[in-house]
């Protein structure tokens, strides 16, 4: 209701963005409306299929939720941000924001996630997150709508998931790129295939192209190969102070072999198992 009467008011909840839109771009909100203390929004709630997260929890909370879930999880999620921000920010912020240098929303992609945005006047409507967004930071919420919950589909019993984040120092960094991978392999096939990828356009994006060339295939070197090549074609990422766009469609094509390599039991290929004593 608050939402409806004061469309122009600016959403917070952990404000680790929008504090710095204050204090150093200056930027002055007649109204803000803080949804931290709506107790709804707080909630997770779980039943056999799925995981609906509240928009105001936490990042440190959503992130055990979901590791719970998905313990390969764990090293993804130590890298978000840093320890104050993962405190204090959210989820639905993150998403919400559209950042696409966010890390949550690739992740949510390649998990199949949904948004619920609610109106006070029309009520609730569902879609895919990746539909979320119409351009940088621009979404199709509508003046009076809020985001209020991220349900994400429980894992099925052949799906492979990793999360890959690429930046300049290892704690505390923001994203150059940020690729997540889940696929359902059964029986040596490629049955479905989800990949949410940030840092590389305008929005966080699903690599839909990459998908369907690996879908229906069999998982092998050469399904990888056409794989990467459709992944690189498939963005034209820009160049800024984090990487150039060469270097972005590179690591694309890296992360997608490095997934394949786990795949086939090759653990040490990234420095966080890499061990220099195993390699003397």
């Amino acid at each position: 209701a608050a939402r409806a009467a004061h469309p122009d008011a600016q959403v917070v909840a952990g404000c680790t963005d929008v504090g710095l839109w204050v204090t150093k771009q200056h930027k002055q909100y007649e109204r803000v409306l803080d949804v931290t203390r709506a107790a709804e929004l707080r909630q997770v709630q779980r039943d056999a299929h799925q995981i609906a997260i509240g928009a105001a929890v936490s990042l440190t909370d959503a992130f055990a939720v979901l590791k719970a879930q998905w313990p390969q999880l764990h090293g993804f999620a130590a890298r978000f941000a840093g320890l104050p921000v993962r405190n204090s920010g959210t989820l639905g912020g993150n998403v919400a924001n559209g950042s696409p240098i966010g890390d949550s929303m690739p992740l949510l992609i390649a998990l199949r996630a949904q948004v619920v945005l609610a109106s006070s006047a029309r009520g609730e409507r569902t879609l895919p997150l990746e539909d979320l967004y119409t351009g940088y930071r621009q979404n199709v919420m509508a003046a009076d709508e809020l985001l209020v919950r991220i349900v994400v589909p429980r894992p099925g019993v052949t799906e492979a998931l990793r999360a890959y984040k690429i930046s300049k120092r290892f704690d505390d960094d923001i994203s150059a790129v940020c690729l997540a991978i889940n696929l359902d392999i059964d029986a040596g096939v490629v049955r479905h295939a989800s990949i949410g990828a940030g840092g590389v356009a305008a929005t966080p994006a699903r690599a839909r192209q990459t998908e369907a060339a690996l879908t229906g295939q069999p998982w092998n070197a050469d399904t990888v190969q056409r794989a990467v090549q459709a992944l690189q074609a498939e963005f034209n990422p820009i160049s800024d102070m984090r990487a150039s766009g060469a270097y972005r469609r590179t690591v694309l094509a890296s992360l997608l072999q490095r997934f394949w390599l786990e795949s086939q039991g090759e653990d040490a290929v990234s420095v966080e198992t890499f061990r220099l004593e195993a390699a003397v």
